[in-house]
């Protein structure tokens, strides 16, 4: 893209403009509604016209569908792996990790046809599980860490078999939706819970 190519007399490269930066964050706040709507097949046009862009912008920022696909998906991680640190300040330890895995059922299920996107053989899709466990992993971990010590939750939880665990809860079904998922949390981290003996 031209802003980012190196200025011809300072050697430094330009920084992206602004109304550059604001396009690109419309697609992408565009396309995480439509894909939430109607999957990652929704039509080019129908993002640009939501981001209040020509088709060409949308183009000229992400070439391919599986580029805009994925930093939906990356941007939607980071923001997920952000709220482990807002929830733990906000609440007590248990009550942090419990927002936060609702808050991961809600990031799973708004991900339709994401993962037939994942498995398509699209290499732009290759590192993308990886991002997911590198960003998602140590903001369970702290989450489950904090809780576990002040014995608000059993200390022998998996941080990668919790997210695959919650994953697995969240599979759609006939029925329930994000309702159906939230109870399921619900019944899972009662499972989590520290209980006393006897």
């Amino acid at each position: 893209m031209d802003d980012d190519r190196t200025a011809a007399t300072g050697g430094a490269p330009r920084p992206v403009r602004a109304d550059a930066r604001r396009n690109v964050d419309a697609l992408l706040v565009a396309a995480k509604d439509l894909f939430d709507e109607s999957g990652v097949d929704a039509p080019a046009r129908s993002v640009a016209d939501r981001a209040g862009v020509g088709v060409g912008t949308l183009y000229r920022h992400f070439p391919q569908r599986s580029d805009l696909v994925a930093a939906v998906f990356r941007r939607e991680v980071d923001a997920c792996a952000g709220a482990a640190t807002e929830l733990a300040v906000a609440h007590p330890p248990g009550a942090a990790l419990e927002h936060w895995l609702l808050r991961y059922t809600e990031f799973l299920a708004t991900k339709r046809g994401l993962a037939t996107a994942l498995h398509s053989g699209d290499p732009a899709f290759d590192a993308l599980p990886g991002c997911f466990l590198a960003r998602l992993g140590p903001a369970l971990t702290s989450l489950l860490g904090s809780a576990a010590t002040a014995g608000e939750i059993r200390s022998d939880i998996g941080t990668e078999e919790l997210l695959h665990t919650v994953a697995q809860l969240c599979t759609p079904t006939d029925g329930g939706g994000a309702a159906r998922s939230r109870r399921m949390v619900g019944v899972l981290v009662d499972g989590l819970r520290h209980r006393a003996p006897g």
